[in-house]
């Protein structure tokens, strides 16, 4: 856990400065690369990039996030999530503000996907709920 009381620095990450990471992330079919952002800011925000690393399979199942803010702007490719009831793909260029506590489902991506997300507190949890709706199977990689 970060220092919240102390001032947030200033942050230059370069990309041969943070490698891409396939183990430690949130979800092991995908690869992070942290953007130096949680240290700047004592915890109060993380921002890192996501890129898939192997075919979608089961998707990161239903779940929301304890934080208080949370954008997702797709890079690459696309993802298709469930927002509660509501199947949206989103696409480069989109960007996504999940709302605090949304129920949510990754299930399909392309192989080139890549999102940068930022989230508020940079030590937010995932809490893994209750389905909203039946989810769709994933498109299988050619």
């Amino acid at each position: 856990m970060l220092d919240r009381s102390t001032p947030t620095v200033f942050s230059h990450v370069k990309p041969e400065d943070t490698p891409w990471r396939g183990e430690g992330g949130l979800r092991d079919f995908f690869a992070y690369r942290d953007l130096g952002v949680a240290e700047a800011t004592r915890g109060k925000v993380i921002a890192h990039l996501v890129k898939a690393q192997n075919p979608p399979a089961e998707g990161t199942g239903w779940h929301r996030h304890e934080a208080d803010f949370q954008i997702v702007i797709m890079l690459k490719g696309w993802a298709r999530f469930m927002y509660e009831d509501q199947e949206t793909l989103v696409s480069a260029g989109d960007c996504v503000h999940q709302r605090p506590g949304i129920r949510h489902y990754l299930f399909d991506y392309s192989p080139d996907m890549e999102y940068l997300e930022i989230v508020s507190p940079a030590d937010f949890k995932t809490i893994d709920v209750e389905p909203a709706a039946e989810v769709p199977k994933p498109k299988p990689w050619a």
